[in-house]
């Protein structure tokens, strides 16, 4: 396996925006960084653990069925909108701790079973770095580790993005248009997917 090249790979997959990295943004800026790491942790774990499945044959199901990606695709993108409106709608994010439900690491787990970008994403993984020799499950594993250790310092460093957001936007209106952009961010992103 060329190392290099697939870490460059995940890295550009985890560092840019899409609903996970967006979620776990206005997660941090509602409950702090700290707060964030349980729902990181469940994202990358089920990223990898696709990564893993994949590579172990299972992502081929994806590809022979259609229909279960389309209904994982309208699945996906219900779910992101609600969430997407429930961010819209949200008071400002304060120090006192304003009501605000949180991006758990349950429902980041479940984003990404259920969001065929991921899947397709770990099947590339597959099909572009896996060696087929006979350590290739030795090698998909270790793949999937290096996925998760990157994906965890991307998500990491837009957690300290929703962090330092309290400290930009110090004005309530402010903070509110920032919730709001971040919120039609996460609508567009989940409807550009579905439509792609």
């Amino acid at each position: 396996m060329s190392l290099l090249p697939f870490l460059i790979f995940a890295f550009v997959a985890s560092i840019t925006p899409g609903p996970t990295n967006i979620l776990v943004l206005a997660n941090s800026q509602h409950f702090g960084v700290k707060n964030t790491v349980p729902a990181i942790l469940g994202g990358c774990a089920a990223a990898s653990a696709i990564v893993l499945i994949s590579g172990a044959g299972a992502g081929e199901i994806l590809r022979q069925y259609p229909l279960i990606r389309q209904v994982m695709s309208w699945a996906g993108v219900l779910w992101l909108s609600f969430l997407s409106w429930q961010l819209f709608n949200a008071p400002a994010a304060n120090i006192s701790g304003v009501s605000h439900q949180r991006f758990t690491a349950r429902a980041a787990a479940l984003l990404q079973v259920i969001n065929p970008k991921t899947w397709m994403m770990a099947l590339a993984v597959v099909s572009l770095f896996a060696p087929a020799n006979e350590h290739a499950l030795r090698d998909i594993a270790l793949m999937a580790m290096w996925f998760f250790i990157i994906s965890m310092a991307c998500l990491m460093c837009w957690a300290w993005l929703g962090r330092a957001v309290n400290r930009v936007f110090r004005t309530t209106v402010a903070m509110v248009r920032f919730q709001r952009l971040m919120a039609l961010c996460l609508f567009i992103s989940a409807w550009a997917g579905m439509l792609a």
